[in-house]
């Protein structure tokens, strides 16, 4: 299997399978002499683990990790920080049943990645997906932890979900705080009610909804990007949409801008305190040009309901016969929650590659 890897100087590789050993992930180009332990990329991994709602899948993994290269105690710290070379990421895996995807080793299901990895490898791994299953994203949000350090504290960079299903929050009441009060990374405390009977309502008929996750990176100075094939907004999408199950991703006013005037659109200027423009609007979420301009970079990915289900559909054996399949075992009823720190992980990751890259061409 190829293009297991990401990114420019700041190089991301995973690997792993959701019901193997273990999964990890290899991080090249982050520069020496940067505090990282493990309770650093810990705090993050938290953030996403399985098992911490009702509202997500039950799978008990205490995502752990342990860092087997790439750092050094260094004599004038005191601690634990990058050496330039390579940071090899490890998570063990210690919660899998494999018995519950024993009945669907010879059925393709609706929604999910079974067909096309026969169909272009000849040998798939049922058991929960494999290398296609959302428990790689761990992997992703640990890079990301390091990117965060590349970024430094100046870079922030957070996410929420602005909508689950067809109900979604009223921005008015849009507070940032309130996503860390609420198991579904909600800004709207009346939104984060009305799908938490949404969910209970639909894990109980044995099925899923989809949802919308926006994230906000702060702190980006202007000028990380580059025109035409390296554009910071189209390297932020691919990266985006190569997230488990996101079938949709939109920059600043993204798809709405097709409804908008010129004049609407426009993000309008004006002389600011500090010699820079202020900007009135931030309809371009942050980027013209493929270059950012200074203002919050904002992106929302759209992410399909999760494929495994309860509800019997119809399908194909790998011989070619129809059949019908429920998929039993643990999942999210909506995968869009536990997506939130994967989006805040990879939208790191690809900064962190932009500042080294605009560092290594201009100096700064």
């Amino acid at each position: 299997m190829s293009h297991n890897t990401f990114g420019h100087l700041f190089r991301v590789t995973t690997w792993g399978e959701s019901h193997g050993p273990a999964i990890g992930c290899v991080v090249d180009g982050c520069p020496p002499g940067l505090p990282l332990t493990e309770a650093d990329i810990q705090f993050w991994l938290n953030r996403r683990k399985p098992g911490t709602s009702r509202f997500v899948t039950q799978r008990r993994e205490p995502d752990e990790v342990r860092i087997l290269s790439g750092v050094f105690e260094d004599d004038r710290t005191g601690g634990p920080v990058t050496t330039g070379t390579p940071i090899s990421l490890i998570i063990d895996n210690v919660d899998q049943r494999s018995k519950d995807y024993a009945e669907i080793r010879d059925l393709y299901r609706p929604g999910h990645a079974d067909y096309v990895y026969d169909a272009k490898y000849g040998v798939r791994d049922y058991r929960g997906g494999g290398r296609s299953s959302a428990r790689e994203t761990a992997a992703r949000v640990a890079a990301g932890a390091v990117a965060r350090r590349v970024l430094g504290e100046g870079v922030s960079i957070r996410a929420a979900v602005v909508q689950i299903g067809k109900i979604a929050i009223d921005r008015a009441r849009w507070d940032w705080t309130e996503v860390e009060n609420n198991p579904l990374w909600s800004p709207d405390a009346e939104a984060a009610k009305q799908w938490e009977a949404l969910l209970d309502e639909t894990r109980k008929d044995g099925n899923s909804v989809g949802a919308i996750v926006e994230v906000e990176a702060t702190g980006v100075p202007a000028g990380w990007g580059a025109p035409i094939y390296g554009k910071l907004d189209a390297e932020l999408a691919s990266a985006l949409m190569s997230i488990n199950a996101v079938k949709g991703v939109e920059i600043g006013a993204g798809f709405a801008a097709a409804a908008l005037t010129g004049v609407e659109n426009a993000d309008e200027m004006r002389a600011g305190n500090d010699g820079r423009p202020h900007f009135l609007s931030n309809m371009a979420g942050g980027v013209l040009g493929g270059i950012s301009t200074g203002q919050p970079v904002v992106a929302r990915i759209a992410i399909k309901p999760t494929s495994s289900i309860l509800t019997p559909r119809r399908t194909v054996t790998k011989d070619g016969e129809n059949a019908d399949v429920s998929t039993t075992g643990r999942h999210d009823p909506c995968v869009g929650i536990r997506a939130a720190p994967v989006a805040e992980a990879m939208v790191a990751c690809v900064l962190a590659d932009a500042m080294l890259r605009q560092r290594g061409q201009t100096g700064r």
